[in-house]
């Protein structure tokens, strides 16, 4: 899935970002690219498999990927909540450094996922939390670890149990 911190991810390193603007500007095949960019050949072609990942560049000969509906949520208006950049929708997107915004983050995400004074297998913990995980940069074994360091979520007995927030 593209999303901003993802294309912002891809077009960090100096090496893609030239390979990307010889694209944008109409080179198309490997060798193009190479020339365009300035880059040699083995580094063009490992930019194209990256930007490709990042779904920027797109079929053979390369050519920009549609980046309209991209564009298009980046006009919505963000929520005053607290909860963007880190969370969009049902997916979380990043967690934050400081602790007490983690919290909140995590609160959020165990608020909708799991019901509290509830027991739950690890397995449906896992799909419960991959669910939120898909297509960000955090994974649901992360994020699991850290419920249950926040005290969101307990375990014990090989189950866990949604703790009810605080109030």
């Amino acid at each position: 899935m593209t999303t901003p911190e993802s294309v912002v991810r891809a077009l960090a390193e100096p090496t893609r970002l030239r390979a990307f603007a010889a694209v944008v500007l109409g080179a198309g095949t490997l060798a193009d690219v190479a020339a365009a960019s300035g880059l040699k050949v083995k580094d063009a072609g490992t930019a194209l498999i990256k930007l490709r990942e990042a779904g920027l560049v797109e079929g053979e000969p390369a050519r920009p990927a549609d980046l309209k509906p991209l564009a298009a949520t980046l006009t919505e208006a963000m929520p005053a909540d607290g909860l963007a950049p880190f969370i969009r929708g049902e997916k979380l997107v990043s967690l934050p450094v400081a602790h007490e915004r983690r919290r909140k983050i995590l609160e959020h995400v165990a608020s909708h996922a799991f019901t509290p004074q509830t027991y739950y297998e690890e397995k449906e913990i896992n799909e419960r939390l991959q669910a939120w995980c898909d297509g960000g940069e955090v994974d649901h074994v992360t994020i699991r670890r850290y419920l249950v360091d926040f005290g969101l979520l307990e375990r014990g007995g090989g189950l866990y149990q949604a703790q009810p927030l605080p109030m």
